[in-house]
């Protein structure tokens, strides 16, 4: 054996403990960081939205309400959309309970209001996490985003629409989400159950539970572009109930301070709350006559312009297209929302928000806020 290679062997022998001390003390001082974390951790939430509104029907009030009796009606007026108060609790790494609360809903009939999250989630892993309370389903692209953040004055007429049938907006119920890659393709899912009859409700209103499912496929990184798939089933009184859609989302750098995104979607399924609320004698033996579908598409132009306290410039204009009964009597509501938003601070900490809110209907229902309208609305918005 050469003289060489017996002192790199030597040498060897030498170094070895040091790499091995090392490796102890990066592993002691993994464990010693997640022990420094401490539980629970808190986190406050908050938003405050504020509204000037003005109605510039004929007969119509703020409200979109229709009088044709010619009496005074209310055609302008300030209003608080929502004053949220919202914390999120983290036990431990895996586990976070999450509550808020809108307080504007006292200024009505609290009953079935007020409380809006109440969720425990228990995260497994990116692949797996369990969420069970009243919260917000995944079905479509306005689920999984804050009002607060939406690029309009507030939800499509579908979201609210489908969260009257039990799809969206806040229902009590359980479910697994998580996010897979398949090769290049990030794709997340989600997979509900849910009691189907709204928030805060002291139980189910039937034996039947509704069923549904999302998943996104990220289609190109560089763009944002990701296409949504839903589907639901479900019984309601013993009637066969359902629901599905589609969306799509983008998002392009068009210079370094001008942006463009854009959503799209389209949702159809059966609108059982209409059936149940028509009286028996009036309304046909089979739930699936009433089936509502629309769909909105969105764009929206970010500049951004760091001045002052003001970061940036945006123009959207939501046009959607909403049936509520395509089959039998049907009367389509057209609404079309251009609107100019000031943003002060980051991630919308502040707004201020104008714009219009344009209503056509087929067939315009006289005293029923089923009738054609234009409000102009201007929007205070600040959030913690």
């Amino acid at each position: 054996m050469s003289k060489s290679l017996i002192n790199r062997i030597v040498f060897i022998f030498f170094i070895m403990p040091l790499f091995m001390n090392a490796q102890v003390d990066v592993n002691q001082a993994t464990a010693e960081a997640e022990e420094a974390v401490k539980y629970p951790q808190f986190q406050f939430k908050g938003l405050f939205q504020a509204r000037y509104l003005s109605s510039f029907g004929d007969n119509v009030d703020v409200m979109g309400v229709h009088h044709a009796t010619g009496e005074d009606v209310t055609r302008s007026s300030f209003d608080i959309k929502r004053m949220r108060v919202g914390l999120n609790t983290k036990l431990s790494k895996e586990t976070e309970v999450v509550i808020l609360v809108n307080l504007a809903d006292f200024k009505s009939d609290p009953k079935t209001k007020v409380l809006e999250n109440a969720y425990a989630k228990y995260t497994f892993s990116k692949y797996l996490a369990l969420t069970g309370g009243q919260f917000r389903p995944a079905f479509g692209i306005e689920e999984l985003v804050p009002v607060d953040i939406i690029k309009s004055f507030d939800f499509s007429n579908q979201y609210y629409e489908f969260g009257k049938n039990g799809w969206t907006s806040f229902q009590i119920g359980a479910s697994a989400t998580g996010s897979v890659d398949i090769g290049k393709l990030p794709v997340s899912y989600a997979v509900s159950v849910l009691n189907g009859n709204g928030k805060n409700q002291e139980k189910d209103k039937d034996n039947g539970k509704q069923y549904s499912t999302r998943w996104v496929f990220g289609l190109s990184k560089a763009y944002k572009i990701s296409l949504g798939l839903n589907g639901g089933i479900g019984k309601v009184f013993k009637k066969d109930v359902f629901a599905l859609g589609a969306d799509i989302t983008s998002d392009f750098k068009l210079t370094d301070k001008l942006t463009f995104d854009l959503q799209m979607e389209y949702k159809q399924g059966t609108n059982h709350n209409l059936y149940f609320s028509l009286p028996v004698e009036i309304r046909t033996s089979d739930v699936a006559d009433y089936q509502m579908r629309g769909y909105y598409i969105m764009p929206n132009l970010r500049y951004t312009v760091n001045y002052g306290k003001l970061s940036s410039l945006e123009f959207s204009c939501r046009y959607e297209s909403f049936d509520p009964s395509y089959k039998i009597a049907p009367n389509v509501r057209q609404t079309c929302i251009p609107m100019i938003s000031l943003e002060f601070g980051k991630a919308y900490l502040g707004r201020i928000e104008m714009g219009l809110e344009i209503d056509r209907f087929d067939k315009s229902i006289p005293n029923t806020s089923t009738y054609n309208d234009e409000l102009f609305l201007i929007q205070l918005q600040l959030r913690l």
